[in-house]
Parts: structure tokens; C-alpha cells; sequence
């Protein structure tokens, strides 16, 4: 399907592990059928939240096409084809296209910390092979490096794919700089729940959101909210799920929205890859409280 626009919520699709370690597909197609049920605009299939660190390149490819076929065309399907290696992040982005997924979400290359200039080159090698929409993805936090707002829009300049960018460096100010700066040319998602009515103030158009694998409805409401600049009830929303929001971050994602998934029994068990464990007892007992405040458990 053709996307003209990213307004709306964009599920970070975990990817439900079995306790041996191996994929879980039966519990994946739940989740699939809870983000449909739940009206979220879209899913992104393994970006940072589908434990793309540690999945092999076979399984990364497997688990964007499973999610591809459980989705079943009923919502788009982002498939996230970012590596620190552009030769990768291609070859990814031409099995993905292949698969048929509607998009990317292609990260900022980590580790290597290459400069601007060496972020514009490595996403016009993406952009070559594809016609189909990219949505960057800044998050200097894990990166080392941010996509910065000149960069983006000169991309945009370059390849009128690059629909939209994913804020996830936890500042406003760059947000209101983009918007000012696109002039609709690009839209802005933010990448963090607990700042994204605030975000949306400043002109985003969305958010992809861990919170939605657990509450797609009421992430879907408070988008919507937003979108319609209904801002005393999307700040209401807001404050009702800050604890929420928190909590899903208490220990590195997605080790706490898997452990609330399996609890509220949409998928199988909690189980992460090395280097990502489970959570203390003490945060798992926190998140719990959470949780059952909200009538989630």
C-alpha cells in the first residue's frame, strides 16, 4: 500500500522469543492481530525493540516477512534495515523490498560515528535501491551520532523518499527546528512515548511507540487527540500513562514491554537474548504495581 503520510501511532513490534532462545511466531502473529485490533496506524518490524542486535541476518529477514504475512495487508508493515555497514544496511533494504513490506526504518549508522557528510552518503546508497518510502531514524543515545535536521532535509532534497524522521534525541527545540525548516516536506514522528504529546506540539505528526504493543487503543486515542489539538485531553492521556511510559523504560528496552506483554499473556514468556537479561526483582515488582494500576493485569 502507498503511504502519503506517517500521522498516527507506529507500533516497535517486539519480537516474542520461545525460553530456548528461538523465535516465537505463534506469539508474534498474536501481537500482530492485538496491533490491528487495536487501530494503531502501522508496525515497524525489527528496529531496536525487535532485538535486531542479536537476531542473525536470516532470522532479521524472517521475522519482517512472517510480520509481513500476518499483517496480511490489513496495516503497512516498516521493515527496520539499518546496520553500521551500508553494504548491509542495502542488502537488508533489497530482501526486504523483495518481501514486500510498505517502508523503512533505517537507523543512523552506529559505532563508526561517521560525520554528516558520511550519514548523507550512506543513506543515498539506501535510497538508490528503492523507490518505496524511508523513514530515518536519529537516536544519538545508542548511535553515538544524531541525524541532524540539515542532513535529513538535504536528503530529502536528494531522494523524495525520505517521508519521514523519527525523533528519538529527547529535544523539543529540534523538533520546532524541523518543522520550521520542512515545511511539510517531512514528517516528524517522535520516538519516545513519554514526550510525544509534547513533540506533537511542536509539529510532529505521530509517534512510534513501545507503550502501543501493550496499549495500541489508548496510544491510538491520544495521537488522535493530539492530531485534532484536543490538548487538554491528550495531556490527560498523557499524565494517566506517565507512570507507564517510565516504567517501559526502567531497564533497557525491550526487556520491561516484553515482561508486561507476557504477563498480560499476549505473548509466551519474557525471554530476551544475551546481552539482555531479566529484569530485578525490584523493577519487576515496580512495573507490576504499574500495571495493575492501569487494569492492564
Amino acid at each position: 500500500m502507498t503511504i502519503k503520510d506517517f500521522s498516527g501511532v507506529w507500533t516497535a513490534l517486539a519480537t516474542p522469543m520461545k525460553e530456548n532462545g528461538d523465535v516465537d511466531y505463534d506469539s508474534l502473529q498474536a501481537l500482530v492481530e492485538s496491533q490491528v485490533k487495536g487501530g494503531v496506524r502501522g508496525v515497524v518490524a525489527v528496529g531496536t525493540t525487535g532485538e535486531s542486535p542479536t537476531l542473525t541476518p536470516r532470522e532479521h529477514i524472517d521475522v519482517i516477512a512472517k510480520i509481513h504475512e500476518f499483517a496480511a495487508g490489513r496495516i503497512p508493515v516498516i521493515a527496520g534495515t539499518g546496520s553500521n555497514s551500508t553494504a548491509e544496511s542495502v542488502a537488508m533494504t533489497k530482501e526486504a523490498e523483495e518481501i514486500g513490506v510498505d517502508g523503512f526504518l533505517i537507523v543512523a549508522p552506529y559505532y563508526n560515528k561517521p560525520s554528516q557528510e558520511g550519514v548523507f552518503l550512506h543513506f543515498s546508497e539506501i535510497a538508490k535501491i528503492t523507490q518505496k518510502p524511508i523513514v530515518l531514524y536519529t537516536i544519538p543515545g545508542r548511535c553515538g551520532i544524531g541525524i541532524e535536521n540539515e542532513t535529513a532535509l538535504r536528503l530529502r532534497d536528494a531522494f523524495p523518499n525520505f517521508a519521514a524522521i523519527k525523533e528519538a534525541g529527547g529535544k523539543v527545540e529540534k523538533v520546532r527546528d524541523m518543522y520550521a525548516k520542512a515545511q511539510g516536506r517531512m514528517d516528524i514522528l517522535s520516538g519516545d512515548d513519554g514526550l510525544t504529546v509534547e513533540f506533537m506540539r511542536s509539529g510532529a505528526k505521530g509517534v512510534v511507540s513501545v507503550a502501543s504493543n501493550i496499549i495500541p487503543g489508548a496510544m491510538v486515542e491520544l495521537v488522535d487527540a493530539a492530531l485534532n489539538s484536543q490538548w487538554e485531553k491528550a495531556g490527560a492521556l498523557d499524565a494517566k500513562l506517565h507512570a507507564l511510559f517510565k516504567d517501559l523504560f526502567i531497564e533497557p528496552n525491550p526487556v520491561p514491554v516484553k515482561f508486561a506483554l507476557a504477563k498480560m499473556g499476549l505473548i509466551s514468556n519474557s525471554a530476551v537474548r544475551l546481552p539482555l537479561c531479566k529484569m530485578t526483582e525490584e523493577h519487576r515488582t515496580k512495573l507490576m504495581q504499574t500495571l495493575i494500576s492501569l487494569n492492564l493485569i
